[in-house]
């Protein structure tokens, strides 16, 4: 009788135990299909497929209204898919045909979504993403403009030697329908010696290429400048110069690993023959919102230099007067010892406007000598009709007239006193 009652007992035990493994077995299951799940749209999208249809609105409902579903996040169609076609699955998911593999952004106005899914699909590339900085050196070319040319720089300090390129030239105005252009490059004060470029036959855009050495100390490197002269050369073998470029290298950082490609503006030379005492050129602009008097300093020629020029240099002086009283002075660099220096330094002086005539500027070119007082090489004066006359009222007055742009002029140098 025990062992019968045994027997039942261990029956009922494993029955009982394999009651409970199978009810826990369906409670993972139904957990593992609940996790599997999504929850439908309140509102769903309508399609331009009539086939193509959502579950009923009371399904989507019911499960919204689902504790059991309460922390789950909703199945969204993103807004750039809305108004495709669309086949249903039979786990009733919804996905586009697949005839229509590629699609664009929709224009308009996007959703807060939208802006978190991204605007393209994956795969597609978004153009703007990928777009340079447009190089307008060779498409902008200001009204008057007579030619355009690039070249690069490089100096190695080791054996002191200053490479430069000939890169192009584009746009020149030749004085003949067809043009022959050649390049000479000078590196001054040293205007006994040059390298020529090869002459490009029937081109208006010459495409030169050419590499030259000029040997220089570091000491006088920056006191160095180069100039570019454009020539073209007609049917009966004559040179015509169609522009030049200066480039002083004083403001440039030049090592070995620095390699600068530069661009410029071909300007006519001034072939009228210098004044007694030299010719300056510079540039006058005035700012009556700032009140600021600016003064470019560009180059002078044919200044009469003292005999052992190569061993001096020349400065400029600029004063600001009022009154004929000295309000400000200010100097230039000196450059080594040449007739015709260039600077392009720039200077600026505070002045109002209800002292432009009364104010005055005064450019004194000096010359240094080791040992001695500066030595005057000439002078000119600037400024309203109650101290000059000609060509100095008109800068005066032009500079007036045209209130923050540069005003550039050539004037003649006076006997300094």
């Amino acid at each position: 009788t025990e062992q019968a009652v045994a027997v039942v007992g261990s029956i009922i035990g494993g029955v009982l135990l394999f009651v409970l493994i199978g009810i826990t077995a369906y409670l993972l299951w139904k957990k593992f299909c609940h996790l599997l799940s999504y929850e439908k749209l309140t509102s769903p999208v309508k399609t331009t497929n009539a086939n193509a249809t959502f579950q009923d609105q009371s399904t989507s409902e019911v499960q919204l209204k689902s504790t059991s579903r309460s922390r789950s996040v909703p199945f969204i169609i993103p807004p750039t898919l809305h108004g495709r076609d669309w086949i249903n699955l039979t786990n009733e998911e919804q996905v586009q045909e697949e005839s229509d593999p590629y699609m664009s952004p929709q224009s308009g106005p996007r959703s807060s979504f939208h802006s978190l899914a991204g605007a393209y699909l994956v795969g597609t590339i978004n153009p703007e993403l990928y777009k340079f900085t447009e190089d307008k050196s060779e498409t902008d070319f200001p009204e008057g403009n007579i030619g355009r040319l690039w070249f690069s720089i490089e100096y190695e300090q080791e054996s002191e030697r200053l490479l430069v390129s000939l890169i192009k030239v584009r746009k020149l105005q030749p004085p003949a329908d067809s043009c022959s252009p050649f390049v000479k490059i000078y590196l001054l004060p040293d205007e006994r010696s040059y390298s020529q470029s090869k002459t490009k036959r029937k081109t208006l855009n010459p495409q030169f290429d050419e590499n030259f050495v000029f040997q220089v100390s570091s000491k006088t490197l920056l006191q160095r400048t180069l100039k570019f002269l454009v020539y073209h050369i007609d049917k009966h073998k004559k040179h015509h110069l169609l522009g030049q470029v200066i480039f002083p290298l004083k403001n440039e950082t030049l090592t070995d690993d620095n390699k600068l490609v530069i661009w410029r503006d071909l300007e006519k030379e001034n072939l009228e023959p210098p004044s007694e005492y030299g010719d300056i050129q510079f540039s006058l602009s005035y700012n009556d919102y700032l009140g600021r008097l600016t003064v470019v300093v560009l180059r002078a020629r044919g200044l009469k230099l003292l005999e052992e020029s190569h061993a001096t240099s020349v400065y400029v002086k600029v004063t600001l007067m009022n009154h004929n009283k000295f309000i400000k002075s200010k100097k230039t660099a000196p450059v080594l010892g040449s007739p015709n220096p260039v600077y392009n330094e720039t200077f600026s002086f505070k002045a109002d406007q209800t002292e432009l005539d009364t104010a005055s500027l005064s450019l004194s070119v000096l010359q240094i000598i080791k040992g001695e007082k500066p030595h005057p090489l000439g002078r000119v004066v600037v400024g309203p009709f109650m101290y000059t006359r000609g060509k100095e009222l008109e800068h005066w007055n032009e500079m007036i007239n045209k209130p923050k742009e540069l005003v550039k002029r050539w004037h003649a140098l006076c006997h300094s006193m």
